[in-house]
């Protein structure tokens, strides 16, 4: 039997690059090679393409930062992904998981694993996934979505009308809206990088300006005293969902050093919910999934209410990390299936028409 030629691509140009290149290696090391012909193809920050040339059985995960070596550069990138069946684009954040590569396959008519390009787009801009969100109904935290224009900081409200204010008189209205502390985040970025906490007007104003520098639209969020539950779900037009889990970080909330470099951050599978939670939480993360057009994968984070056990969803991931310890795969996992099975099955609803 003809072995399928798929291809792995990981790196990439956003801020989370490094993340890819462990979630990459992770697919490398752990894909059936007895399946498949593997075509490794890393992408550095600057936007180069490139083939990883080291032999399959050789590869190991990398850490973060480690240098990766055993590249040839890719001189006609088209052509190279024209002779591929398959792409798996395991790539994080910005030029990956918002759509730009999406279209790039789509134009060559080339099958790849994850959303499309429509839902990808939506999803890695957190105001437009709150904005489908709020149509469809599904409960979320307070919040305020600004645009930074200029020196200026725009306030657009859920008719899409805005209006400009000064960071000062922002910060202001911010607090009385939602009081404080608040989460402020870049809409597009991923693993939590350019999200803080801030808990005075002088924070406020801070942190606004720092998100800016990774977007000009920046998202305010209430803070609630939350347990962080997060629910993998895989399918295209049957949508099916793992058993759910909990995130519970080492610091005061999951930043991107919580997540990748404190040991004291901890995940519990299952989660400790009752049956009622767990199905309402499953059964709006199909919902958010839908409601996006999303296709493959998704990892659809939500929030509990430690007081009020009032459930919101925070966010939606469509490229959530893959490596063998990441959340989505050891759902999937506790579950029932593989690691390798979950690629298998990935790549098989990437060929579905």
């Amino acid at each position: 039997m003809k072995k399928l030629k798929v291809g792995i691509i990981f790196g990439g140009m956003s801020t989370e690059h490094d993340v890819s290149v462990i979630s990459g290696t992770s697919i490398l090391k752990n894909i059936n090679k007895n399946l498949y012909d593997i075509f490794p193809i890393y992408i550095e920050k600057s936007g180069t393409w490139y083939s990883y040339e080291k032999k399959l059985e050789e590869i190991e995960v990398l850490k973060i930062g480690e240098k990766i070596t055993d590249l040839v550069k890719i001189e006609n990138i088209t052509d190279y992904l024209k002779k591929l069946d398959v792409v798996f684009p395991v790539l994080h954040g910005l030029y990956g998981e918002d759509g730009s590569i999406q279209g790039l396959f789509k134009l060559l008519n080339i099958p790849y694993v994850g959303c499309n390009i429509l839902s990808s787009c939506i999803c890695m801009d957190k105001a437009y996934t709150k904005i489908i969100l709020e149509k469809a109904g599904i409960p979320q935290v307070k919040h305020i979505y600004i645009k930074k224009y200029k020196n200026k900081y725009v306030v657009v409200n859920q008719l899409c009308e805005s209006e400009p204010y000064d960071i000062e008189n922002l910060s202001k209205i911010i607090e009385q809206k939602l009081g404080l502390p608040v989460f402020i985040k870049p809409s597009n970025s991923g693993s939590s990088i350019g999200i803080n906490k801030a808990n005075n007007l002088n924070e406020v104003i801070k942190y606004i300006q720092e998100a800016s520098n990774f977007d000009n639209k920046i998202i305010i969020e209430e803070s609630i005293n939350a347990r962080e539950i997060e629910c993998a779900v895989i399918g295209n037009e049957e949508v099916e969902t793992a058993i759910l889990g909990e995130i519970m970080p080492a610091e005061e909330y999951y930043s991107f050093n919580a997540k990748y470099n404190n040991i004291e951050s901890k995940t519990k599978i299952p989660a400790e919910l009752t049956e009622p939670q767990s199905e309402i939480i499953k059964n709006m993360a199909i919902k958010a999934f839908k409601a996006v057009d999303g296709r493959g994968l998704s990892r659809i984070d939500f929030f509990i209410d430690k007081e009020s056990e009032k459930i919101y969803l925070n966010e939606i991931n469509t490229m959530p990390g893959f490596t063998t310890i990441s959340m989505y795969p050891q759902l999937f996992k506790k579950s029932g299936l593989s690691y390798s099975s979950l690629i298998d099955k990935l790549i098989n609803l990437a060929l579905e028409k």
